[in-house]
């Protein structure tokens, strides 16, 4: 269960759902959605040197000509069974045939630069010869007329009887034009009839098969016609007869080269799957991961397959190696790295990186490319297990902490030495101290069972703990002070600050609570707290030196405070990233929607998405089109961003006090 629920939280199945896309069969789309991590090296390393060759011959000869079959396998099935197959459905298997030629010659050019998936296509029959036998007597799901001589012959006669009967009545049509109300002949149903008057319906010998609305028209079948439309049914009889016997024919046919198609159609699912993968590989621009059944794991340059990879900043990580090889660092050769843990600010990309870590390391497992350059190196994992995101559950009643210890402990259940256990927020949802003994006592559990392990933390007393502890070592994502901005960097040896001030600082905090915030956070007794006087030190720039806002030390005159007095001062204040009537793109959903109030001081944004109104942070918004290119100067965006009923109340407000009158706002 866990296990399954960490593979859908790291968008496993999304990966699934997008390789699925590639496929053309639904036989090799079910296998897509079936993928799931491998534990024999050797079975998952033939499954991405397949996607390796595939995409090698894509690349090379273009896309596959690979086809649907669908419902091919159970029109065979009936073949077989006895069933006559329709013209249509003969006529499918005709194109298939055709489309495993196809596919056979497209292998074989393949053959010319040595690369071994060409061979599948000689697994595969040429049936051709079916191919051009149906054809020879179905052309666009109908049996041709030619298709034998008695068929063509029949065909004929019935032509030249309705010739006939159309020449028999047009002749009655010329030679008394009065008694008829148009000068054509009328079909109805099998009867070819004449408009009769119905002053002269006694003067036209026959039946009468149909009469207008009005009743002033009567449509009659002469009595000639009838005896030439008695001989056409007949003929059609035997013509249908003909048909059925040509499709019997056929369809036995078809069942003589049974096994042949089911070979091929077999062939087909597998290639189909096959360069499915290719076709994710180019879209992702993945490459061949290296496999290894040692516990070491090195991605370079990866990137999450789900985000944009104009935008996204690479990942470079390592580790199931020597301390030494991994920072350089000689004081103890003989360590070897087993777990990391990664700090810095909520906004530096530290879930990112867990997530990508663990999707490049399912994907490498279920015999895919991953999103990484050449040379990047993921083991086989029994488990992939993950606790990120929240978790609560309004209907579990838990909340966030007791959801997190819940998936924890079925964690710790599954995990061993051949599992990769990847832990966001440890120990957060809590009260602090406690948060941290918990955070340490996982960790510990985490080393005894001897999993790879990445872990995030806010706590400096777990940074402090990575730093001592046996098998650890802390990681940070780098975090640009100047700009104030993450650089969604991961550097591997030295710990990070959570740089909430900085953060709150460019999301715009008031500067006097910003200055109150660190002096209740690094003053007096909190300040004597383990770790917070380098902390201290990490913030000092907040005030003074280069930064944004800058600070003066100066005395004060004011007589009720004669200490260090901080004034900040604003340089530039930035414009907002977006304005109101702005159309803008919502991620990870895509969805469209119109900016209707500007950012708040947490950076949100008021964005209308289907008339439903939400706050959403920056980040998450791209903008589509500006509002100046939408709307005219001094636009009332009321219209647009509140019903009529409540433009209406509000007008009505104007003018005088009724105390039923509300307006409600979301």
């Amino acid at each position: 269960m866990i296990y399954e629920k960490s593979l859908k939280t790291l968008e496993f199945d999304i990966i699934k759902a997008m390789l699925a896309e590639k496929c053309v069969c639904e036989a090799a789309k079910k296998q897509a959605l079936d993928i799931a991590p491998l534990m024999d090296i050797d079975e998952a390393a033939h499954k991405i040197n397949e996607a390796t060759m595939a995409k090698d011959i894509i690349e090379r000869s273009g896309t596959p000509p690979l086809p649907a079959m669908e419902g091919l396998a159970l029109n065979i099935e009936l073949a077989e069974k006895g069933v006559m197959l329709t013209a249509d459905q003969l006529s499918e298997v005709a194109r298939f045939a055709l489309s495993a030629a196809r596919m056979q010659k497209y292998l074989k050019k393949s053959e010319t630069y040595d690369n071994d998936l060409s061979y599948y296509g000689n697994s595969m029959y040429d049936i051709t010869e079916l191919a051009e036998e149906i054809e020879r007597s179905i052309r666009n799901g109908m049996v041709e007329d030619d298709a034998t001589p008695h068929l063509k012959d029949l065909s004929r006669k019935i032509e030249n009887g309705k010739s006939q009967m159309r020449t028999k009545l047009d002749s009655i049509l010329r030679k008394n034009p009065i008694w008829f109300s148009e000068g054509f002949v009328a079909k109805r149903g099998e009867h070819f009839t004449l408009p009769v008057k119905q002053e002269y319906k006694t003067k036209v010998e026959g039946s009468v098969i149909d009469r207008s609305q009005s009743g002033a028209t009567y449509f009659i079948e002469p009595s000639a016609a009838g005896k030439l439309r008695s001989e056409l049914s007949v003929l059609e009889i035997d013509r249908q007869n003909e048909i059925i016997r040509i499709l019997y024919t056929l369809t036995n046919t078809v069942c003589d080269y049974a096994k042949l198609i089911k070979a091929n159609i077999e062939a087909l699912e597998v290639l189909d799957f096959i360069f499915a993968k290719a076709k994710l590989s180019i879209d992702i621009k993945g490459n061949a991961p290296a496999l290894s059944n040692k516990r070491h794991i090195r991605i370079i340059n990866g990137r999450h397959p789900l985000l944009n990879p104009k935008e996204v900043v690479p990942l470079n990580f390592e580790t199931g190696i020597s301390k030494r090889a991994l920072i350089g660092d000689s004081s103890d050769q003989n360590e070897h790295i087993k777990g990391i843990v990664i700090t810095g600010p909520n906004t530096g990309g530290k879930t990112v990186a867990l997530k990508t870590i663990g999707l490049l390391s399912a994907m490498a497992g279920s015999g895919l490319h991953i999103p990484a350059d050449a040379g990047s190196e993921i083991p086989l994992n029994d488990y992939v297990l993950c606790d990120i995101g929240d978790g609560q559950s309004i209907t579990e009643n838990l909340s966030t902490f007791s959801s997190h210890i819940t998936t924890i402990i079925q964690i710790l259940e599954l995990a061993g030495r051949d599992s990769l256990v990847l832990v966001d927020e440890l120990g957060s949802g809590t009260d602090p101290a406690e948060g941290m003994g918990i955070a340490v006592a996982v960790l510990e559990e985490l080393k005894r069972k001897n999993s790879l392990f990445v872990a995030t933390t806010h706590y400096p007393e777990i940074k402090d703990y990575a730093a001592s502890s046996q098998g650890l070592i802390n990681a940070r994502m780098a975090f640009d002070k100047e700009s104030l901005k993450p650089l969604y960097k991961l550097e591997i040896g030295e710990a990070g600050e959570s740089c909430a001030l900085f953060i709150a600082k460019r999301l715009g905090l008031p500067e006097h609570m910003l200055k109150n915030a660190y002096e209740a956070a690094y003053s007096g007794a909190v300040k004597a707290k383990s770790g917070k006087e380098e902390a201290s030190a990490e913030y000092k720039e907040l005030f003074e030196g280069e930064g944004e806002i800058q600070a003066e030390e100066k005395r004060g005159t004011d007589s009720k405070r004669n200490t260090l007095k901080m004034e900040p001062v604003i340089r530039e204040k930035k414009e907002s990233k977006f304005n109101i009537g702005d159309s803008v793109r919502v991620y990870p959903d895509k969805q469209v929607g119109i900016i209707y109030a500007l950012a708040n001081e947490k950076g949100e944004f008021g964005v209308q998405i289907k008339k439903r109104k939400m706050l959403i942070k920056h980040k998450r918004l791209k903008l589509i089109v500006a509002a100046t290119e939408l709307y005219p100067p001094d636009y009332d965006f009321s219209i647009v961003f509140e019903s009529v009923q409540m433009r209406k109340d509000k007008k009505q407000m104007t003018k005088h006090h009724d105390p039923n009158l509300v307006i409600k706002y979301e």
